[in-house]
């Protein structure tokens, strides 16, 4: 199945603000590509706890649609912890909300953090 909405992870948008060269970013090679973005507000808000230019900030953030956080992917969420701890190979919590948006929206995760990401059953990563 061929997906055109993808969950950008913050390490996406982290890499874009730091490139000088933003054509050599994922960010910018999905959107040549035609992708539609959507982040979760787990993301969103991790971003903006270490950004300092609010105006750069809102033009990146113009067209991506951010997801709530809900009661479902909060359902989804323990349950991946649930299993990742039976597994001994925890991740950071907030990969793990993270991760239930992009499974609950049915659409691909892509991330810089591959490794830690891939512990997660039923999470479709896009790796370009």
């Amino acid at each position: 199945m061929e997906y055109k909405r993808v969950l950008i992870d913050t390490s996406i948008f982290i890499d874009y603000f730091r490139k000088e060269n933003k054509k050599n970013t994922k960010l910018y090679i999905l959107q040549k590509n035609g992708y539609k973005f959507v982040t979760s507000s787990i993301c969103y808000f991790e971003y903006l706890s270490g950004s300092k230019n609010r105006e750069f900030d809102l033009i990146l953030f113009k067209n991506i649609d951010i997801i709530d956080f809900d009661k479902q992917q909060a359902s989804i969420s323990a349950e991946i912890f649930q299993e990742l701890k039976k597994q001994n190979s925890i991740i950071e919590f907030r990969d793990i909300l993270i991760s239930s948006s992009a499974i609950v929206l049915d659409i691909p995760l892509v991330t810089l953090n591959q490794k830690h990401f891939k512990r997660i059953k039923n999470l479709i990563l896009l790796d370009i």
